[in-house]
């Protein structure tokens, strides 16, 4: 019997398609990385009996990066990674093994099905996973199709099996206008990362910003930030006058009435107007309308239009929006959410849609009505000839999604509604005066027929007070006539709904990527979200906008990377080729980054104005070991070591506080240690600045802590502090923290594991000797006789911390998993700290670790 592999963007979605094909028939198991689940069961295909298996990926199964000495800052000159550095397609999450596992999988398989999501980056994850299974699938006959592309839009029956009955192939010119994009943001953005953040890092302490990014999508969307912050900064106000008159209708009503010219901006001619009119008792219609006028219903829902709904109504930022919907789209209760469409299909089941929502507790009355009375066709939108637009699947209730995606999934279901839904009528009545030679105005407006408004009431139409019957030549008489002073005011700054709108109209960005670019600028410390999701721009962006503008404004206008935007929709169609397109572009960027590198004094000069540079930032913290003058600890970040009088500076781990580790001195190069702490849960650990930036030892890498040094006889480095291979990940040792004590801990020098234990003992020291079973190094520990838990009252007591049983008690793990070998009962893979001491390793495997003898710190976890 021959084999299908089918293989889905995610695990929820493959779950989702094997049942609906398989109809609930299946068997399912784990993958060997412990993430993807696999499907099996058997059914027909090609007109005859299979086997299928249905698996996915996570998103990419590969991402592209330089190659070896490229990746490194500070040996290559930024200019040749536009042209001379290679690059590589690298898994993009090595912890799943995805490579691996697809072709454990794929083995002996004879067809393939791709239930890739159905865009452009669905099709470039399609030939991710043919590259990683075609060539261990069974070889085939000449002209035999073996590969096969599924296209759907949600996840419900009809549309997956729909799908499967009309497979396709994937579209390989698509996945060649991905990998464009991909290149090209990765050697411009990268050329000009690097350069700046060194450069401005170098002179700087008050950045606030651990990495001064550019991206050719990025900054022009900060541009448009920084665009309306300078029309707010440099806005005057300019005074103006109106006149308000005031009318009474009858004995109990006044109506107010609008001035024909609006404003004046004279005040001699405004007070002017108002002599002319104050003195008349009577204002005369000159006309009356009543006419009858709709408000559309809207138009089919796309992404950039939710990402818009859902920041200016619901509060929500663009990324989580579209993690939300992704999410409620896996469940199967949306539609696809990635379209720029915005007109249904002629042939699309508007009813079937409906029908799912004709039982809910807040909607049933009105779908229920628009079923029985016919439904009106959705207005004509845009087909971008992708996607169908966003349309609810099924029903859910708030007690079912959650708050956040409930509000999300109501506001998609809400509009669908209202795209087959009737207009909102309402009749407009107007009356216009004549107060002396001066005309005014009164407007009324009157609902005929809420239409959509109903399932939408936010957007009907606002209640106003009826007009009175009148005619030409009836007076009424003036209660009021005034002349009012106003101020003009400036716009606000940019909402995030604003600024998707600007970004869509100039092609600035995807649907999908959008969200990305806008919590980029975020992220990076270029914008704040303030109230109402407005974004202003920090000290940092405006600079560098500004800067960007002086050197070459092409770098932060919209235009150019439009330009290549469209270059990029060429391929993705088949009319551009791929290596002229990349080509092309990378020697423009490349003479533009010349450029910039030259003039980037010009940029300077503003930084200079805003911040302050590293000799006059931060506070004494500890001894440079080649001056022993003090060196500044500057906290903004990326946070650093400054030493003014040898103008160097040192790199230190970022997100945690750093304080002077009792004076101490590394015995290599004479440097006050310092000590690094993620908190009173976390870990800690020592760290000489010097060789934390200069490596000492060729198996220690940049940043590494005195946790991970291998100086032999040091008392802060890991071949005096470590005890054995970390429970939980495969490269870490747990190390001794000598500094927690009373409330000791060992922490993995690699990972996040942290074991709390010993309280209250006053002295813990790795021994020199190991333990017989497992070969991790044994721990002498010493408590007071008044605070001892040690049977007997016994206060000292030698043991290993996973196989003794005094100590398993005594010991409780922290921000663990269980997928390591051990807790499964199998055989242990440690050496020990054999490397680590010094000493030679054994080669030998350790012995199987019965269940019984498993200690407190591989088997408890929190």
């Amino acid at each position: 019997m021959k084999t299908v592999l089918m293989v889905a963007e995610k695990p929820s979605l493959a779950q989702s398609i094997a049942k609906i094909l398989s109809r609930g028939n299946m068997s399912s198991h784990k993958g060997l990385n412990g993430t993807c689940s696999v499907h099996e069961y058997s059914g027909t295909f090609a007109g005859q009996p299979v086997r299928f298996k249905m698996t996915s990926v996570c998103g990419h199964v590969m991402t592209l990066d330089f190659l070896g000495k490229y990746n490194k800052w500070d040996k290559v000159d930024p200019a040749e990674l536009f042209s001379q550095a290679p690059t590589e397609k690298k898994e993009a999450n090595p912890k799943l093994n995805m490579v691996k596992f697809l072709q454990v999988e794929g083995k002996g398989c004879d067809y393939i099905v791709l239930w890739l999501d159905c865009d452009k980056e669905g099709e470039n994850i399609c030939f991710e996973v043919l590259d990683a299974v075609l060539p261990v699938m069974n070889p085939t006959h000449s002209g035999e199709k073996t590969v096969f592309r599924a296209r759907f839009s949600s996840i419900t029956d009809t549309d997956i099996c729909a799908a499967m009955a009309r497979l396709g192939e994937p579209d390989h010119n698509e996945a060649l206008s991905v990998d464009a994009r991909q290149e090209l943001d990765l050697r411009i953005g990268c050329a000009f990362t690097r350069f700046q953040t060194k450069y401005f890092q170098g002179k700087y302490g008050n950045l606030d910003s651990s990495l001064i990014s550019f991206g050719p999508c990025q900054t022009p969307t900060l541009g448009f930030c920084v665009e309306r912050h300078d029309k707010i900064q440099s806005f005057k106000p300019e005074t103006y006058w109106v006149l308000q008159a005031k009318v009474n209708a009858d004995k109990d009503r006044s109506l107010l009435l609008d001035w024909d010219r609006v404003r004046v901006f004279d005040r001699e001619i405004a007070q002017m107007f108002l002599n002319m009119t104050k003195l008349e008792k009577e204002a005369q219609v000159e006309a009356t309308s009543r006419k009858e006028k709709a408000k559309q219903r809207p138009l089919a829902l796309n992404t950039v239009e939710m990402l818009r709904v859902a920041s200016s109504s619901l509060g929500m930022g663009p990324q989580h929006a579209m993690q939300t919907a992704e999410r409620l789209y896996t469940q199967g209760y949306i539609s696809y959410p990635r379209t720029e469409t915005t007109h249904y299909p002629e042939n699309f089941d508007l009813k079937g849609p409906l029908r799912q929502q004709a039982n809910h507790p807040y909607w049933a009355d009105t779908v229920k009505r628009l079923l029985a009375e016919g439904i009106n066709r959705p207005r004509k939108g845009h087909d971008a000839g992708d996607h169908p637009p966003i349309t609810p699947m099924r029903s859910a209730t708030e007690a079912e999604l959650g708050s956040e995606a409930w509000r999300l999934y109501e506001y998609i279901t809400r509009h669908f509604i209202a795209t087959v839904s009737y207009d909102c009528k309402y009749l407009q009545s107007t009356i216009s005066f004549r107060i002396g030679p001066e005309h005014f105005t009164c407007t009324g407006k009157t609902v005929i027929s809420p239409g959509f408004t109903e399932i939408m009431p936010w957007q009907s139409v606002p209640l106003e007070e009826s007009l009175p019957t009148c005619q030409r030549g009836d007076c009424f008489p003036v209660s009021e006539m005034k002349m009012l002073e106003k101020q003009t005011s400036p716009p606000d700054y940019l909402t995030e709904a604003e600024l998707i709108t600007l970004m869509e109209k100039h092609g600035i960005g995807t649907d999908a990527s959008i969200p990305v670019h806008i919590n980029n600028i975020c992220q990076r410390n270029y914008v704040t979200v303030e109230s109402g999701r407005r974004l202003k721009p920090t000290n940092l962006g405006i600079v560098l906008v500004h800067g960007y503008y002086k050197i070459d404004a092409e770098l932060v206008l919209p235009t150019i990377r439009s330009a290549v935007e469209k270059q990029l929709n060429l391929i993705a169609q088949g009319k551009a080729d791929y290596r002229q397109v990349l080509g092309h572009t990378l020697d423009v960027f490349k003479r533009k980054f010349h450029y910039f590198v030259d003039s980037i004094a010009g940029m300077d000069e503003l930084m200079e104005v805003s911040f302050s540079p590293l000799a006059a930032t931060g506070k004494p913290l500890s001894r440079c070991g080649k001056c022993h003058r003090f060196m500044k600890y500057i906290q903004a970040k990326p946070s650093r070591l400054h030493c003014s009088h040898c103008d160097e500076t040192y790199t230190l781990p970022q997100n945690g506080t750093i304080k002077l580790y009792k004076e101490l001195r590394c015995p290599l190069d004479d440097f006050e240690l310092v000590l690094w702490s993620s908190g009173s849960r976390g870990k800690s650990y020592p760290l000489c600045p010097y060789c934390s930036n200069h490596p000492p030892f060729r198996d220690m890498k940049k940043g590494m802590g005195c946790n991970e040094c291998t100086h032999p006889t040091c008392q802060h480095s890991l071949s005096m502090l470590g005890i054995g291979q970390c429970v939980e990940c495969e490269s870490g040792v747990l190390v001794l923290d000598p500094t927690s004590g009373p409330k000791w801990k060992v922490a993995c020098n690699k990972c996040n594991v942290v074991a709390h234990c010993f309280e209250n003992a006053y002295r813990v020291r790795v021994s020199a000797d190991t333990c017989p079973t497992c070969e991790a190094a044994l721990l002498a520990v010493d408590f007071n006789k008044a605070k001892s838990p040690l049977p007997g009252d016994e206060t000292q007591h030698t043991g290993c911390v996973f196989c003794d049983p005094v100590f398993q008690e005594l010991v409780e793990l922290k921000h663990a998993a269980s997928c390591h070998p051990m807790h499964r009962g199998g055989p242990g893979r440690r050496q020990g700290r054999g490397r680590a001491r010094g000493r030679r390793p054994t080669g030998k495997p350790s012995a199987r670790r019965p269940k019984d003898k498993m200690s407190a710190l591989a088997a408890y976890f929190v």
